[in-house]
């Protein structure tokens, strides 16, 4: 029976809840499966832990405490930013996910928190920090990595 091991590459489906229940991702909802490689980060940590050793046809429940999933929320991540260096058009609201681009290039997912005349506060914690994650997976089928 083969089971996952780093280099497979392997699809399933999954369903991920908070604590209080509240679903936040369901590759059921989509009707499409995720196909990763396993062991080569592109899963949290706790995802990937959880998912080696599975087999096919298999299903878990697991949870992941936030350190291994998306970290703590950090309280000091957060950035003052000029309206200017957003479209003129742009309609600024608090709460609002916007993509930034952090200062090594790579894109960041933030969060707008507060909006003035000529600044806004973002959030850049991603909206997950903080939270344990519950997974229920499904493998669908393991496959020899490429």
């Amino acid at each position: 029976m083969t089971t996952v091991q780093d280099g497979n590459t392997v699809t399933f489906h999954y369903k991920g809840t908070l604590n209080d229940g509240t679903q936040f991702d369901s590759s059921y909802d989509r009707e499409a499966p995720m196909t990763a490689t396993a062991g080569t980060g592109q899963l949290i940590v706790g995802f990937e832990t959880a998912l080696a050793g599975m087999t096919e046809g298999e299903t878990k429940t697991f949870t992941v405490e936030a350190a291994d999933a998306y970290g703590d929320h950090n309280p000091e991540a957060f950035t003052t930013l000029n309206k200017t260096i957003f479209p003129d058009d742009f309609e600024f609201t608090a709460g609002m996910p916007v993509p930034l681009t952090g200062p090594n290039g790579q894109p960041v997912m933030a969060t707008l928190t507060e909006v003035n005349h000529e600044t806004v506060t973002a959030d850049l914690n991603h909206p997950l920090a903080g939270e344990a994650l519950t997974f229920e997976i499904e493998v669908l089928t393991i496959g020899e990595g490429e």
